[in-house]
């Protein structure tokens, strides 16, 4: 039985070159989300979307050419859009801006993010992209937490349960097919998903959610000298205290975890053949490591040799 119902379907082929941008912003207006659009395609703006109500959720299956859509601080006050989205890229390549740095997204990857912060979703390349839009009343209920606090990239590529069920679900729901209770699922799949990033660890919902943001914001940021617990809090809008308490069932605490993922890392390119030529100094650098003497002692300590014995011989 069908239980995803469309609500629309948009095309800018038969648009005007020169009107497609204002006709797909308004049309995301209407629809979906406000956002401003740029497209540095020769042909101009190449896209179509169609809308499905989803029970409590709706999905939009959005294809298109080489272009930028962004929700600037103006827009999210003149627009305001009260959801949590998870954009599902099937297809092209992408970065993602946002207040807390930048992520790369390819196909495969999972993006979720807050409407109500402002973020930049460039495509360099044709795209497709499964977009779950899910009210902020429904994902507090499932996080206990109203706001997400800064944008994850989860990969669905993985071979795991929830990553297979999530993509499944969502390739069906988009050709209007699924199971009874499908919006139920997608937040279940969602939070299983989550907490393969984490591990299977006890933790409520809500510092599950906070603990998956913080270790996404550790490894895109190990190479940053400065990288401390009031960085990693503050990214997170709580306070350092409470970061602890989201460590808790980790067994670590924030700053012990950061040095394991970066000892972690080096050995990892010491093993590496093919960083042969890198030096051990370079290593412990690019992974935040200030003083090479420091790196050496700690090295050692974690894996009872120095980092020169970890290179294959």
């Amino acid at each position: 039985m069908a239980v995803s119902v469309m609500e629309s379907r948009v095309s800018t082929e038969e648009v005007p070159p020169d009107d497609r941008i204002a006709y797909w912003e308004e049309y995301n207006a209407r629809a979906l989300v406000g956002l401003t659009c740029s497209s540095y395609a020769e042909g101009g703006l190449l896209a179509q979307q169609t809308n499905l109500r989803v029970g409590g959720l709706r999905l939009a299956d959005i294809q298109g050419n080489e272009h930028v859509i962004e929700r600037t601080p103006r827009t999210c006050r003149d627009l305001p859009k009260e959801s949590v989205f998870a954009s599902l890229v099937l297809q092209g390549e992408a970065v993602f801006y946002h207040s807390g740095g930048c992520l790369t997204i390819n196909a495969g990857n999972l993006i979720l993010y807050d409407t109500a912060r402002p973020y930049l979703f460039g495509f360099s390349t044709p795209m497709r992209k499964l977009l779950l839009d899910i009210p902020r009343e429904m994902f507090a209920e499932r996080f206990r937490s109203p706001f997400l606090p800064a944008p994850i990239a989860l990969s669905t590529d993985h071979d795991s349960p929830a990553s297979r069920a999530l993509r499944s679900l969502l390739l069906g729901l988009a050709k209007e097919r699924g199971p009874d209770g499908a919006d139920d699922l997608a937040l279940e799949l969602l939070g299983k998903l989550a907490t393969e990033r984490v591990g299977d660890r006890p933790a409520s919902p809500t510092r599950l959610l906070h603990l998956v943001v913080a270790k996404d914001y550790i490894e895109r940021h190990l190479h940053d000298h400065g990288l401390s617990s009031g960085r990693i809090a503050a990214a997170l809008g709580i306070s350092v205290r409470h970061l602890s308490r989201v460590f808790e069932p980790e067994g670590l605490t924030p700053a012990r975890y950061v040095m394991q993922r970066r000892l972690t890392k080096a050995k990892e390119d010491l093993a590496d053949p093919t960083a042969s030529h890198t030096t051990v100094a370079e290593i412990a650098h690019r992974h935040g490591f200030a003083d090479q003497a420091h790196f050496t002692r700690v090295f050692r300590e974690r894996f009872g040799c120095t980092p020169g014995a970890a290179r294959p011989a």
